[in-house]
């Protein structure tokens, strides 16, 4: 499905700023708003200029949008404004609820004045620690709703629940359920797995590892994290659908991993595990395979490559004695 004129909120962030870029490449013109609480600007250095690209700073939790649609209209409306990381939903715990609750609703609402599709970026935390593996989309969860990732959990649990009410409305809604994505842009410091174990590798510094490194975790990249994003708002089903890859790995293993790719003499460090820190996180991908036609396609070797490489790049050259 081709979309005229799309609507990202969070499009600053990691994977927001990966789907605008993705959309415009499709044609698209895309208005991009964030508050830039955790979205950065960088992240769309490459979109100045772009004729088809419009950014607006904005907080979607405090108001409800009225300034736009209404002229031209959207066609796609994507919900991506959140913090995502523990970093930093820790750090902004209120802002993190209003993201979920009244930033999806104002979302909402414009999908529904404009008659555009709405996409919400839900997560695979609506699982919490779950009791069964791989996760399909009909699991209900193992979810703690006072413990410390209740604020990002349940912000995005209730995302879903209004997303559907909405949907009883007339709204055209989709929900995908991203599970672990990484890639070019992630912040260094916002405390995840991949950024933090890149950041230690590049610095030689102790690689942590939470716990004793048997969990698991599935990776995805953040390039076939944006094909699923807009499989799922291109196709015709309305429950959710889980975008992610099902290879597993072992937490220690991904940090061996790294280190090997930075070519870092790091040594594998043990540190306490983080208090509802899931021991296996896989999805059952076979809706998206059977309904959306999509699959995963880059590798963890080749997306950690690639990922690697370009943190390097980002990281400021020396300054030369002297100067």
């Amino acid at each position: 499905m081709f979309f005229h004129r799309a609507l990202i909120t969070g499009g600053a962030g990691f994977v927001g700023s990966h789907l605008c870029e993705e959309l415009l490449a499709r044609g698209t013109r895309v208005v991009c708003l964030d508050d830039f609480c955790t979205g950065r600007r960088e992240n769309l250095a490459a979109l100045r200029g772009n004729p088809r690209f419009e950014l607006m700073e904005r907080d979607i939790g405090a108001a409800p949008v009225l300034d736009l649609g209404d002229r031209e209209g959207f066609d796609l409306v994507a919900h991506l404004a959140s913090p995502a990381s523990p970093e930093h939903y820790f750090r902004l715990p209120l802002a993190t609820l209003r993201a979920g609750s009244a930033g999806t609703e104002h979302a909402l609402e414009l999908a529904e004045r404009t008659g555009a599709r709405f996409l919400l970026a839900s997560t695979s935390e609506v699982y919490g620690d779950p009791l069964v593996h791989p996760q399909p989309e009909d699991y209900r969860g193992n979810v703690n709703p006072v413990g410390p990732r209740a604020v990002y959990d349940e912000a995005k649990r209730y995302a879903e629940a209004i997303t559907t009410a909405y949907r009883a409305r007339g709204v055209t809604t989709r929900i995908a359920r991203i599970f672990n994505t990484y890639g070019p842009r992630m912040r260094a410091d916002d405390g995840r797995m991949v950024p933090t174990f890149i950041r230690q590798a590049l610095r030689d510094e102790p690689i942590t590892v939470t716990g004793d490194g048997e969990q698991t975790r599935s990776l995805c990249h953040v390039d076939d994290t944006v094909r699923g994003l807009l499989a799922v708002a291109s196709g015709e089903r309305a429950d959710p659908v889980n975008i992610g890859n099902p290879d597993e790995l072992r937490v220690r293993d991904l940090a061996e991993l790294v280190r090997e790719l930075a070519g870092s003499r790091s040594p594998i460090e043990h540190i306490a595990a983080a208090p509802d820190d899931p021991r296996r996180r896989c999805p059952d991908i076979a809706v998206a395979v059977a309904e959306l036609g999509w699959r995963p396609e880059i590798d963890a070797r080749t997306g950690l490559r690639s990922t690697i490489t370009a943190r390097a790049e980002e990281r400021p050259a020396p300054v030369a004695p002297g100067r």
